[in-house]
């Protein structure tokens, strides 16, 4: 874990809130001057606290209407079945996250796709056919009442 204080945390905080602020701005926010300011956020980049700056996408905007969470159980957990099911997961652009599970589930997906036609299509010709797939459950998404992208700080 990081060894933080609290300018750091605050320059997080203003980050992860407005990743396009500029470095005057931040370093007014929070109490700097801009050269320290910069000098903190690259250190924090460097160290890897900070991994990217990335644009906040509205999926149905972009044609991309419903979000599916799949739940899914491989026929093995060895070590090489679930890093290559893991790599297959990386290389489909619809899957948007792909986290391992402790428990009767071996990892939870989230895939979004234009329609239900278009889920249908990569759910039996990419996702069940994925290496090592022994069963695929998966729960349409209604309405989303929290998306909040990163930690609390």
């Amino acid at each position: 874990m990081a060894n933080l204080d609290d300018i750091d945390r605050r320059l997080l905080a203003e980050l992860q809130a407005e990743g396009r602020v500029t470095n005057v701005e931040l370093a007014q926010r929070v109490g700097l001057t801009a050269p320290p300011c910069l000098r903190r956020v690259r250190g924090l980049e460097e160290d890897g606290v900070i991994r990217g700056y990335h644009a906040d996408l509205d999926p149905s905007r972009l044609g991309f209407a419903i979000t599916v969470f799949a739940m899914v159980s491989l026929k093995s957990q060895a070590e090489s079945a679930l890093r290559e099911f893991e790599e297959h997961m990386r290389a489909l652009p619809e899957v948007r996250e792909c986290h391992m599970l402790n428990g009767e589930i071996d990892f939870i997906l989230k895939i979004v796709s234009k329609d239900l036609q278009s889920f249908q299509e990569f759910l039996t010709g990419k996702l069940t056919p994925a290496p090592n797939v022994e069963s695929v459950k998966t729960s349409l998404t209604i309405r989303t009442a929290k998306q909040e992208p990163g930690v609390p700080l």
